[in-house]
Order: structure tokens, then sequence, then C-alpha cells
């Protein structure tokens, strides 16, 4: 499954910071702006794994529907 998300980044001093505008919680920073793009998809991949465990685990044994949703942000 692909997603896209909106990345945003500063420079500070020497350091880039980057965040995920809509996911509360994805940010990083990096010596070079490579390093902080390459930190940012991981930070992401981790939480939404994080997320998806800890949702199975409160969901488990319970009776629930699951399904692909679809929105469109500007």
């Amino acid at each position: 499954m692909e997603t896209s998300f909106t990345a945003v980044y500063k420079k500070v001093k020497n350091w880039y910071v980057g965040y995920v505008e809509e996911l509360p919680g994805a940010n990083t920073q990096g010596k070079t702006l490579k390093e902080t793009r390459e930190n940012l998809r991981e930070a992401i991949e981790m939480i939404l794994q994080a997320n998806k465990e800890l949702m199975k685990k409160e969901m488990r044994g319970k009776k629930m529907i699951r399904e692909k949703i679809t929105v469109e942000l500007e």
C-alpha cells in the first residue's frame, strides 16, 4: 500500500528538522536533507506499524468491520 503525506523541512543551524503535517509525532532531524527525508520515512513507517499493532491488540476477540476509506485533502 502506498500513501502520500506532506513533509515539511526546516534548516536549523547545521541540522534539518522534518515533520509530517498529517501525522502528529512523525518528526525527525538529520545533518543533510537527504538523511532527514530517510529518517522521516522510517518514522512514518514505525508510527503506522505501531498504531496498527495497538489496534489489533485492542480489538482482538471483538466483532468489528474493517474497510478501506479514501479521502481527498487539499
